[in-house]
């Protein structure tokens, strides 16, 4: 059975916080993307919406948005997520993973767009 922490972070407060998902919850979250809007009762935060923003594998390889699939690889990365260059214009090949959740993600990282 898969395993979640989900990060929620709250941009009013500023605050976050962890929640451990297990079972038929983390299984409605595989196959979902970066970008993707859930409900928080999902979470055991009934009454908001979350957007899902990024998250990391076991390797602690970050999730990245413009990367296809549930994949993981070495990437030429200009920017962030997964590089942040020293000087502008360097690239480097690093190892990311893809914008879906599998049951190889550890982490998924969301955030507070709704509030009912």
């Amino acid at each position: 059975m898969p395993e979640f922490k989900v990060v929620i972070s709250d941009p009013k407060t500023g605050k976050a916080e962890q929640v451990e998902v297990k079972g038929e919850q983390a299984l409605k979250l595989i196959g979902l993307k970066i970008g993707d809007v859930i409900d928080g009762a999902l979470v055991g935060k009934p009454g908001v919406k979350l957007k899902i923003t990024g998250g990391s594998g076991r390797a602690g390889e970050p999730m990245r948005p413009d990367i296809p699939g549930p994949r993981k690889g070495y990437f030429l990365l200009s920017g962030p997520p997964g590089y942040h260059p020293p000087e502008k214009g360097l690239r480097k090949r690093k190892f990311v993973r893809g914008n879906t959740i599998s049951e190889d993600i550890v982490q998924v990282n969301t955030v507070i767009v709704e509030t009912s």
